[in-house]
């Protein structure tokens, strides 16, 4: 696949007009269409305590819980809802806890020891790969 200029682009997309519009100011827009897709799983393991305080996990309904070397999954999906789906399917499939739950950008982020992560996390991505015919990535540790 070659690369083209912006200018290149413009004129594909405007063809017929593009010769008026050369030198006016042009505001492009892009627009993002979710498809059914699990775009990322990562397992963090173990956690230190200033990632939980840089997610934002020590505060609200978790205030004053410590959860420093405990395993973090990530899960990020679109359609965005979908992380409804998914903390269902994690909180039954394993021992964890929901920490973040994002139903207008499609993130999850669970914790527990890192067997009942892992578990969860895969049951998460075979569930939507398998049941409901997402694309899924592959699941990434560190």
């Amino acid at each position: 696949m070659t690369q083209i200029t912006k200018e290149q682009l413009l004129e594909k997309i405007f063809q017929d007009d593009y010769a008026q519009l050369v030198g006016k100011k042009l505001r492009m827009t892009r627009v993002r269409v979710p498809g059914k897709e699990v775009c990322m799983a990562h397992i963090i393991n173990p956690t230190d305590t200033c990632i939980y305080q840089n997610l934002a996990l020590h505060i609200g309904v978790h205030e004053g819980e410590d959860h420093t070397g405990e395993t973090l999954g990530l899960i990020r999906f679109t359609p965005w809802e979908s992380v409804v789906v998914a903390a269902d399917i994690a909180s039954k499939s394993a021992d964890i806890q929901v920490c973040f739950m994002d139903r207008f950008c499609g993130a999850l982020i669970i914790s527990g020891k890192l067997a009942d992560v892992q578990a969860a996390v895969e049951s998460v991505v075979q569930f939507f790969g398998e049941e409901l015919g997402f694309a899924v990535c592959k699941i990434h540790k560190s």
